[in-house]
């Protein structure tokens, strides 16, 4: 009998493959502006960022002040590349269909881009009810408030929960909450969650067993 009785599930990077895409057009779109900087520069500095602190980053590497249309376009073209090429993590459909616990997401994401992308893979039928996003509640990771959010709209206390988490700054708010949680590594190319975590992992197959 597993010693967890709810999962909870970061979005971006566990549930849909939306990392790569969203920070090569931020890739992209800081370079436009001078940065010159590349992907696994995005992948270490971007993935689970609240857009504020990415924005940030950026500006200390351009020369120019980011346009204040800058967000407002990242948005439209990550909606737009998400429509063409958005894709569940591999495996994790077949995960949720087998889980015989409760679940639900908490994400950096704002709730419309949860249920964008959730809806674009077959997902968002299965946490209707159960999106939790920092932005609602502007506590962003890592801080634990949404983490605490969702455990406790749930009906569980913390240590009754596994957080599932592929970026530092997640498994770091995870554990400030007081949860256990497991680091999914398929994109962790530096390496950062290993040691953190209670346990990793690299394919979503392994999580049914892990739990």
């Amino acid at each position: 009998m597993s010693k967890y009785k709810c999962v909870i599930f970061d979005c971006d990077g566990v549930l849909v493959d939306s990392e790569p895409i969203g920070n090569q057009i931020l890739v992209d779109m800081a370079n436009n502006l001078g940065a010159d900087i590349d992907l696994s520069f995005a992948m270490k500095h971007f993935k689970g960022s609240h857009f504020k602190d990415c924005k940030e980053i950026i500006s200390k590497f351009v020369k120019q002040p980011i346009p204040e249309s800058f967000e407002a376009e990242y948005r439209q073209r990550s909606l737009d590349e998400f429509e063409k090429h958005l894709k569940p993590i591999e495996g994790v459909t077949q995960v949720i269909k087998q889980l015989q616990m409760p679940f639900c997401v908490a994400s950096s994401g704002m709730e419309s881009k949860m249920r964008f992308n959730l809806d674009l893979v077959g997902l968002l039928p299965y946490f209707e009810g159960k999106l939790f996003s920092c932005y609602t509640i502007q506590k962003f990771k890592p801080e634990p408030d949404v983490f605490l959010w969702a455990a406790k709209t749930m009906g569980f206390l913390p240590h009754e929960c596994i957080v599932i988490e592929d970026s530092l700054l997640g498994v770091q708010g995870a554990i400030n909450g007081g949860f256990d949680v497991f680091g999914f590594t398929a994109h962790d190319y530096n390496n950062e969650l290993r040691g953190l975590c209670n346990d990793t992992f690299d394919d979503m197959s392994k999580l049914l067993a892990m739990l």
